[in-house]
């Protein structure tokens, strides 16, 4: 009788064993759904020392980052690019992400005559009359 009382009881505890398969699959399908619709930011690749200002307006989300180092240098996602490539990387990145906003950086030693070239291409590729530049706060 005993016997059969310690069969029984070690045959119910393989029964009691959670089985984790589901709640692995539901994780992994949370974290591709996440993964898909997450919005990348493309660096420009560049330490850029920015302007202060007192007026700041927020732009989200952001797409495309276009840098200018204190060479006059332009950056476009780790790139050194010159200033006839612009356009064609700013039609680039816009199949990739057509509703990011885009927004320039500026060094404050930058060429002034440089930030008007690259707002002309901008200008002339996506139609914007006002051009975000980043800057940083007072």
């Amino acid at each position: 009788m005993a016997r059969r009382k310690r069969i029984l009881a070690s045959d119910s505890s393989g029964d009691d064993d959670v089985n984790l398969t589901p709640m692995l699959d539901v994780v992994f399908i949370l974290l591709i759904f996440f993964i898909v619709t997450a919005q990348f930011i493309k660096e420009p690749g560049v330490d850029i020392n920015r302007t202060e200002v007192d007026n700041l307006e927020r732009q989200n989300p952001l797409g495309i980052l276009i840098a200018i180092n204190d060479e006059s240098e332009i950056y476009i996602d780790k790139d050194q690019v010159s200033l006839q490539e612009v356009g064609f990387r700013i039609r680039e990145l816009r199949e990739d992400n057509p509703k990011g906003r885009l927004v320039v950086q500026a060094d404050r030693d930058s060429d002034a005559g440089t930030l008007i070239s690259l707002m002309e291409i901008i200008n002339n590729e996506d139609g914007l009359t006002a051009i975000p530049v980043s800057v940083e706060q007072e």
